[in-house]
């Protein structure tokens, strides 16, 4: 059984479509970040960095969203959502998922978390100007190099397919055109067709 902390709009979403695509036993528990329930101490125990997700396992909590894709694939295995027995597969799954992570998380967290890098309103400003421009980049490279169609890997949806439809959802708030990049407007509109997809995003509407 397995616990995912989540809100609505975050980085959290891929973890909960992949439980639900691996027929995982779970449940859901959605903070109020508007309440700031994110840094309560409740929460703070079970993650410290007062971010979501956080999965709690059999094991322990799991944060990071690349860690908990990988532990979900490598836990229920006959879901098939990674090449677990081909190591330079799977290896090049974990760098797609660690580069939305790294680098289009982080550009896209720009707009509205400045102060993590700065202390001037004039910095603030600045960075939200870039934002078009860097997760534009980022989808470009995505485009050109790395989704290799129809899903991130190829023929076989993985764990990477939720992330990358998870971070193409911020586009439009970052005005990026998705239809910009063909390869990418695609794969989302097969996400948002998957029966897991439609019943993560309905609970989260509700």
């Amino acid at each position: 059984m397995f616990k995912l902390y989540t809100a609505p709009g975050t980085c959290a979403l891929a973890t909960h479509i992949t439980l639900e695509e691996a027929g995982a036993d779970y449940t859901a528990e959605r903070l109020n970040f508007k309440a700031n329930q994110q840094n309560s101490p409740d929460y703070l125990a079970i993650n410290p960095k007062g971010r979501v997700p956080a999965l709690v396992t059999d094991r322990g909590v799991l944060t990071e969203t690349p860690a908990m894709l990988a532990y979900i694939a490598q836990t229920l295995p006959k879901a098939k959502l990674a090449p677990l027995d081909d190591p330079f597969a799977f290896a090049q799954v974990q760098s797609f998922n660690s580069y939305l992570c790294s680098t289009v998380h982080v550009a896209h967290a720009h707009k509205m978390r400045g102060a993590r890098w700065a202390t001037e309103e004039s910095s603030f400003a600045d960075m939200k100007q870039m934002i078009p421009k860097t997760m534009g980049a980022c989808f470009a490279l995505i485009e050109q190099k790395m989704l290799k169609g129809p899903w991130v890997m190829g023929e076989q949806y993985t764990v990477c397919d939720p992330y990358l439809y998870t971070v193409s959802l911020w586009l439009e708030g970052d005005s990026v055109d998705i239809n910009a990049t063909p390869k990418v407007a695609d794969h989302f509109k097969r996400m948002s067709e998957r029966p897991a997809v439609r019943k993560v995003m309905d609970a989260q509407k509700a």
